[in-house]
């Protein structure tokens, strides 16, 4: 246990993942990571630097042959107390929405069971929930998003749901699966077989079989894939690069993706007293040639409609204006037809007119795109 508990108290430094008087509910399934994390987390208790209650909790999704009893058997024997959470009504509606001859739908499972641990966080008075994800988990769900995604992503260390209010954890995030096998047979932990239908039939089981191969021919690969997912220092990808080229040659717009841009839009809008907005905008700046010189914003309403929060210059120039409108207006038509534009109401009233936006309501101008 020595090194789980080395690892989990570096994930902790490294993430800052449990706070003083932090209350945490513990995601349990009954599978052999989920059963160390209680165990583990009730000894780093005693020596953490951080005054924290852990809450183990399990959902009973109402899978059959599902029994708790086992589990809470155990946990008692270490003083935990199991809570478990009614949630029957997820395999009903799994059970509705899966196809002939296919398995439960996965995603659907995955957003319902989010949905009930935040419910279980709130009603147990919890203010962050530890899943159980390692550190293998987390390179097999980047491999997965490079695959099938087109995208460099895993799932983070921590992650602050604002909604609703409340942190989730991964305090093995930096341990091996390899580690955990070994652990729970030295401490004699127990492991239960999961009751989900589709158990040993997922793609992150193919994930798994091509990062062994790969481990056995690249040995040095097993820690360098972890590695890689903090080695912020040596991150080298083609963000910093991505300029979106507009019809106008020295007009360009770059989305803020590093600290760096932050700093600039930030700027930009301080002159500009362009108030806060929230994270779920798309954010551009606008550069002319190497020279950042305004700020662009947009969300997606729906799947038909976007809004555009602002297009913005230090320096007012309708002819720079229009071109940022029009490269919009040709990306959103590219993604998607019919689409519905909205912009919203600034002192460009007569600017939006003449390009064909006309006054929706009070606080948008609105501009149709027909297949």
């Amino acid at each position: 246990m020595k090194g789980i508990l080395g690892g989990i108290r570096q994930a902790d430094q490294l993430f800052n993942l449990i706070e003083q008087n932090d209350r945490i509910m513990i995601g349990v399934s009954g599978g052999k990571d989920s059963m160390l994390l209680c165990y583990a987390l009730k000894l780093y208790q005693k020596f953490s630097c951080s005054k924290f209650e852990i809450v183990p909790t399990i959902l009973d999704l109402g899978f059959p042959g599902f029994d708790s009893k086992p589990i809470e058997l155990y946990l008692s024997s270490i003083g935990l107390k199991l809570n478990v959470v009614d949630a029957k009504d997820v395999y009903q509606i799994l059970k509705i929405q899966q196809k002939e001859d296919k398995h439960l739908p996965c995603s659907i499972c995955s957003r319902m069971k989010k949905a009930a641990i935040n419910k279980a966080a709130k009603n147990l008075n919890c203010n962050k929930v530890a899943f159980a994800h390692h550190g293998d988990d987390a390179i097999e769900t980047l491999f997965m998003n490079e695959i099938f995604g087109g995208r460099v992503a895993t799932f983070q260390p921590k992650m602050y749901l604002e909604r609703a209010d409340i942190m989730f954890i991964r305090p093995l995030i930096l341990i091996r699966e390899s580690e955990i096998i070994s652990a729970i047979k030295e401490e004699n932990i127990p492991a239960f077989s999961s009751h989900c239908p589709n158990d040993g039939f997922t793609m992150r089981k193919e994930m798994k079989d091509l990062l062994n191969s790969l481990y056995k021919k690249y040995p040095s690969s097993k820690n360098n894939f972890l590695k890689m997912l903090y080695n912020y220092e040596k991150e080298a990808l083609f963000n910093d690069d991505i300029f979106y080229k507009t019809e106008k040659k020295n007009i360009s717009l770059k989305p803020v993706i590093s600290a760096s841009d932050a700093l600039i839009e930030n700027k930009i809008r301080s002159e500009l007293n362009i108030e806060n907005f929230d994270d779920t905008l798309t954010r551009l700046i606008i550069y002319k040639k190497n020279k950042p010189i305004g700020v662009v914003s947009y969300n997606w309403k729906d799947k038909n409609t976007v809004i555009i929060d602002t297009i913005s210059l230090l320096k007012e120039d309708d002819n720079i204006k229009v071109i940022v409108l029009n490269y919009l207006e040709k990306t959103f038509t590219r993604k998607i037809t019919p689409l519905t534009t909205l912009v919203k109401k600034t002192n460009d009233k007569e600017f939006y007119k003449k390009y064909n936006y006309e006054s929706f309501n009070k606080k948008f101008f609105i501009k149709k795109f027909d297949i």
